[in-house]
């Protein structure tokens, strides 16, 4: 018989197993104009996701400490739909390789 993990022991698993991944918070119109806002819990931490000026999504971290300045969190829209990564570590985003140059392709094969 197992028993149950403690509460420190299940806080460590979260952090390092789901924190580093793509987690999908709501859809882009639950924030169509600039100025809205929408706050959420994303593994106990508050997240504010919010629509700037420039139509922008933007997401941030809330601190619970006194004078906490916001911490940016990384904000992506696909098909839709909002998503954050609570990570910490600066990921660059994989950019796409410029296709090459056609390789000319001999009319017959080698083993002819």
């Amino acid at each position: 018989m197992t028993t149950p993990p403690d509460d420190r022991s299940f806080r460590r698993e979260m952090a390092t197993a789901y924190r580093s991944g793509w987690h999908f918070i709501d859809l882009a119109t639950a924030i169509p104009h600039s100025g809205d806002s929408l706050m959420v819990t994303v593994f106990g931490e508050p997240v504010v996701v919010t629509r700037d000026e420039d139509d922008d999504v933007r997401a941030y971290r809330c601190l619970r400490r006194p004078r906490g300045a916001p911490q940016p969190v990384r904000c992506a829209i696909r098909y839709g739909m909002i998503f954050v990564n609570l990570d910490q570590r600066d990921h660059q985003l994989a950019e796409p390789e410029a296709p090459a140059a056609p390789q000319a392709v001999p009319a017959t094969p080698r083993s002819a």
